[in-house]
């Protein structure tokens, strides 16, 4: 393999491992987005595909062409200053309260499965994380780089129990009429609400990622593999008659696939969660250093000190109430994204 395609698959890895979190590991961003619509999901995931190619590379070439080394500068581009700079708050306080909720379920995960005071897997997450972001975005993108397959070899298991079933391609027109508005609002939702939280290392990837021909393909690959996942994930969990009432819907499919199967979901899970939750403090730390100037370490031990506290506290009923307002401004932020011209 050449230099260029490694750097490709490199940069296909990193926007596949931003994108996916503990939601879509868990199976429930799936069901919620797609899998309550019935045959018509599928469509809508088709249709996120295509998005996520399309704006994820606009985006990160973008940010290639005008020089943007944070998000930051991104929105100040497309929404000009004044209103970029609320968005830019939003967005980091956001960003703060979602990583710190990430980095407390990784104590969870391992209180759960190995039995260990939670703040210890938090401390082990965070030490972690922060060897891995010292590396910058050559160091994200070699943790993506190991995590993302065993993500891919995880939705080819969960898929080929039903890669001869073609009745999910069947498609009822009473149920297009009932759940007209819904299915199709609900793809745009989803890539709108992921790519505003994958600008914090999809904008560093694009400044740093000299090649616009690499860029290009990365996005490429990047929303294949990620309509790939989500089409594997869909299947599965259209075959639970009871999907829609498990806070795990994912952990139900993998008992008829066989006991081994745990432990590389769990691996999933984590990796998930730690491909992401690295991206932002990554991200937040590019902006949080245009602001105030400090070495760019500092601010990563800054921000992970805060979000082990804010973890501590707990932070969901605050961003059951953010969500939705994050998921308006990114709405808007895919819309100025689709109707601002490249410099090129």
């Amino acid at each position: 393999m050449n230099k260029e395609w490694k750097r490709v698959l490199q940069v296909a890895a990193t926007y596949i491992g931003t994108v996916v979190g503990a939601g879509f590991a868990t199976g429930k961003e799936i069901v919620q987005f797609f899998t309550q619509h019935g045959t018509y999901g599928l469509i809508g995931i088709i249709v996120s595909g295509l998005c996520f190619v399309w704006l994820g590379s606009k985006m990160m070439v973008m940010a290639h062409e005008i020089g943007a080394e944070s998000y930051q500068q991104l929105n100040n581009y497309l929404f000009g200053k004044t209103i970029g700079k609320i968005v830019n708050f939003f967005t980091i306080f956001t960003l703060f309260g979602i990583t710190s909720v990430m980095l407390a379920s990784t104590g969870s995960i391992v209180k759960e499965q190995l039995g260990w005071w939670p703040q210890i897997g938090m401390i082990l997450t965070a030490l972690l994380a922060y060897l891995s972001i010292m590396k910058g975005i050559e160091g994200i993108m070699i943790v993506n780089s190991l995590v993302v397959p065993m993500m891919l070899t995880f939705s080819v298991i969960i898929i080929a129990p039903y890669i001869d079933h073609f009745s999910f391609l069947q498609v009822s027109s009473v149920q297009l009429l009932t759940d007209e508005v819904n299915w199709m609002v609900s793809p745009f939702l989803y890539v709108a609400f992921n790519l505003a939280m994958a600008q914090a290392v999809l904008v560093p990837l694009g400044f740093e990622i000299k090649d616009r021909k690499v860029i290009q393909r990365g996005a490429v690959l990047g929303g294949v593999g990620l309509t790939f996942m989500m089409v594997a994930a869909h299947l599965a969990l259209s075959n639970l008659p009871y999907t829609f009432q498990l806070d795990i819907p994912m952990s139900e499919v993998i008992k008829h696939v066989g006991v081994w199967i745990n432990w590389l979901f769990l691996i999933v899970i984590y990796g998930e969660i730690f491909t992401t939750l690295i991206g932002n403090v990554f991200g937040m730390a590019r902006q949080l250093q245009t602001i105030i100037p400090m070495r760019e370490s500092t601010w990563i031990m800054v921000i992970l000190l805060l979000c082990f506290t804010i973890g501590q506290i707990g932070y969901g009923s605050l961003l059951t109430a953010l969500y939705p307002l994050f998921g308006y401004m990114g709405l808007a932020f895919i819309f100025m994204l689709w109707i601002k011209k490249s410099k090129s």
